[in-house]
Parts: C-alpha cells; structure tokens; sequence
C-alpha cells in the first residue's frame, strides 16, 4: 500500500522558490515543473512527476541550509513511494 502524499508537490515547489531565490539554471525546468503537480502519480508532458523530482534534487545541489534539507528529504521520501 503507497505512503500518503501530505503535501501537493506545487506547495512544495512554491516553498522552493520562496525560499531559494537565485534557483540554479540546471534545476530551473523541473522546478517550474513541479509548480504543475499535484501528486506523485501525475505526468509532466511524457515524464512522470517521479523522474522530474529526481532530476530537480540532482540539481538542486548548491541549494543548502535548514529548509533546503528539510525540502529535499520530503521529496526524496516521496519519489520512495
């Protein structure tokens, strides 16, 4: 049985660019991305919402501190589900 998704990933993508305000030029399209999803099991085009997080968190990393940890541990708990 899948884990219950708390969040809608646009909350959490507007959470995002709150609080990362100069958003690496890499993690740019899977962040506007994310801004049209609502759960994991949507498509984005052909992708599905799974695989655009993963490519935003392989960008996201000059993203740092507390929220950003916080933020990234969501979404890695959420494409396990």
């Amino acid at each position: 049985m899948n884990k219950k998704q708390l969040r809608p990933i646009s909350a959490i993508a507007k959470e995002i660019k709150w609080n990362w305000l100069n958003v690496y030029f890499g993690a740019v399209p899977y962040l506007d991305a994310m801004m049209s999803l609502e759960s994991i099991d949507e498509l984005y085009g052909v992708d599905s919402a799974k695989s655009i997080i993963l490519y935003f968190l392989v960008n996201a990393s000059t993203w740092r501190g507390d929220i950003a940890r916080r933020i990234k541990k969501e979404l890695n708990e959420l494409v396990k589900i």
